[in-house]
């Protein structure tokens, strides 16, 4: 037998080596896994639950929940149409689309495989949409459980509760400065996990809405770009409310424009014309730089030339004549605050104004808040009227916080409270871990000159150009401003863009309450004396009664302290039943010793209702049911 020459002795060697060397590389692998160090999988950290965001009251506005997002892998789906069918009742959408969009998936290498048909559905949606997979058996559909977030009250304080992603993170307000409170970092494996605080902001949820109420009211009849809205307790530093305008819904983050997302009050600055000027003469009354009683003459226009040649020229909307500095804060006049601030030491009266805290952050907890801008004399574009410009709001970069910090020191006899939008933090059990207390800041200026101040004020809400923010029977004090706003295109200031602003205390005397609004860029009229003074009165007639704040117009009686009690007669029963509605239980009490009639009296307080009803014949062991409330 001849053996075939493919098998000859040369091949079978070669043959033989190359199984050798294979069989050798197999077991040098397996001694390498052998011996090597075990690759164990990374355990997964305990699972924390987000904590909750709620108002001063406990009011939620931002709750933990669960999402599902709704996949197939399309190359396993052999009748689509069908699927597509069966699963658009509870997507509330067109068969015919879901189809489409399955189809174009299978044909595409890179969806065949997965593809999500509806991301973030509800807990309703996803147990309809699970049934239905489950009865027809499509093993080819997938749900991905994430965490979520419901907000609730959807607009209300948007801007400063914020926005949660989808992979748990905080992107914005609450949401993100608040994080590592709210989901803590997963602690390592073995330890119990951390559970979310509770957030516990000082806003009230019911007093945000009454304001934003007012305040989209004011935005749509002036047509203003956007508006601000900020009211704060002035003894404890302690925001009540936070608006700003235009606002997202939370539930629709994704759906928002730039302009809905924007937290105004912290992140943008702006110049706030002669609201200034309350800072301005406090600082230079505090440095002793005019007497009360001292006549200023405006003449419509403050000018002055330096050594260097240098002039300065600040211009009035009215010649006032001679007027005080109560009565340049009245009128607001910008001719006479300028001749006022022209005699202060200029480093002095930057540092005033640092020490209000203006060109610094106010440290509240939200994040994006910006430091405004205050120039000083090194600027390189400081000029010989700058000190003057400042003072009457020009050349200056503020944000509405910041304005609202200065306040408190014009509301607390020149020491300043530290604002703050966190009532306190608690775990989920409700104990207490932070609860918020007043931080007194350092004293700027004198009590009595804190009091002038506000005197000022109240008198420019009596008979001042701000006379519309005017309450009547409680006191209030107010300034009010208008200011060229920056033309971004051509440089310089607009013609036609506008910003009106108005600071209010109240009680004047002993402030309680202070309150700032701000509206950019009103259509038609746009003295903030016209547009923003009365949302100050509707704002604080507001705020007065949801506080309960005693009013001097609020209804009283006289009474002699006397108090006289009527002895309560017995019901007497003749041959009808009386109507017993209206009769006390004291009345009734004497009918259940009555042997020749049933009485029953359901509840407590005064008759409603009785069976059988009045005018009914009394007879012989008669069933008698009162019903009291």
């Amino acid at each position: 037998m001849q053996v075939n020459g493919f098998f000859s002795k040369p091949r079978l060697i070669i043959i033989g080596a190359i199984a050798f060397v294979f069989t050798i590389a197999v077991l040098i692998r397996f001694g390498k896994l052998a011996f090597s160090p075990q690759q164990l999988t990374a355990p997964q950290l305990p699972q924390v639950e987000r904590g909750s965001i709620v108002d001063r009251n406990g009011k939620p506005l931002a709750v933990q929940t669960n999402f599902y997002h709704f996949g197939v892998t399309p190359k396993n789906i052999t009748d689509v149409d069908t699927f597509a069918h069966d699963i658009a009742v509870p997507l509330l959408e067109d068969p015919q689309i879901i189809a489409n969009f399955i189809k174009n998936a299978k044909e595409n290498p890179k969806t065949q495989r997965f593809v999500y048909l509806r991301k973030k559905l509800d807990q309703v949606t996803y147990e309809e949409l699970a049934q239905i997979c489950k009865e027809k058996k499509f093993t080819f559909a997938r749900f991905d459980k994430i965490p979520g977030r419901v907000y609730p009250e959807n607009e209300l304080a948007s801007q400063l509760i914020g926005y949660m992603g989808d992979d748990g993170t905080g992107l914005a307000g609450v949401e993100y400065s608040m994080q590592r409170y709210l989901s803590p970092v997963p602690k390592a494996v073995g330890e119990k996990a951390e559970q979310g605080k509770n957030v516990y902001l000082t806003i009230d949820a019911n007093l945000q809405y009454k304001l934003e109420k007012i305040a989209k009211e004011a935005l749509e009849s002036t047509q203003g770009a956007n508006l601000m809205l900020l009211a704060a307790n002035a003894k404890n530093g302690e925001i009540l409310s936070y608006v700003s305008l235009p606002s997202v819904d939370l539930n629709d983050y994704g759906s928002a424009t730039i302009e809905q997302t924007i937290d105004r009050p912290a992140m943008t600055q702006f110049e706030p014309g002669s609201v200034f000027k309350v800072f301005s003469i406090a600082a230079a009354y505090d440095q002793g730089a005019f007497r009360q009683d001292e006549l200023f003459l405006c003449d419509r226009v403050f000018e002055k030339t330096l050594n260097s040649g240098e002039k300065v020229k600040i211009t009035c909307l009215s010649q006032h004549g001679y007027l005080t500095a109560r009565g340049a804060l009245e009128m607001s006049c910008n001719d006479v605050t300028a001749q006022i601030t022209d005699r202060m030491n200029t480093e002095t009266f930057l540092a005033k104004l640092r020490g209000f805290g203006f060109g610094q952050r106010v440290g509240l907890e939200v994040p994006g808040e910006t430091a405004g801008s205050l120039k000083d004399t090194n600027d390189k574009y400081w000029s010989a009227r700058s000190k003057m410009t400042i003072s009457i709001g020009q050349e200056v970069g503020i944000s509405a916080i910041q304005m609202l910090q200065a306040a408190t020191y014009i509301a607390n006899k020149g020491k300043g409270i530290q604002l703050t939008v966190l009532s306190k933090i608690t775990d989920r059990e409700g104990n207490v871990e932070y609860v918020h207390e007043p931080v007194y800041k350092q004293q700027v200026i004198k009590p009595q000159t804190a009091d002038y101040i506000l005197s000022c004020m109240k008198t420019g809400a009596e008979k001042g150009i701000g006379w519309r923010a005017n309450l009547g029977d409680i006191s209030i004090g107010v300034k009010t401003g208008t200011a060229q706003m920056a033309d971004t295109k051509h440089g310089g200031y607009s013609d036609t863009d506008f910003l009106s602003d108005c600071l209010a205390f109240f009680p004047a005397e002993d402030p309680e309450i202070i309150l700032y609004i701000v509206i950019q860029k009103a259509q038609g009229v746009q003295y903030a004396s016209r547009i923003v003074a009365p949302v100050i009165k509707e704002s604080a007639d507001a705020i007065i009664d949801h506080l309960g704040m005693s009013r001097g117009n609020a209804a009283s009686l006289e009474h002699s302290g006397k108090i006289s009690i009527h002895q309560a007669e017995q019901v007497k029963l003749g041959q009808q039943l009386p109507d017993f509605t209206g009769k006390s239980k004291r009345e009734l009490l004497h009918l259940l010793d009555r042997t020749d009639i049933n009485v029953n009296i359901h509840g407590n307080g005064w008759v409603t209702d009785q069976t059988p009803q009045p005018g009914t014949k009394i007879t012989e062991n008669m069933k008698i049911d009162l019903y009291l409330e």
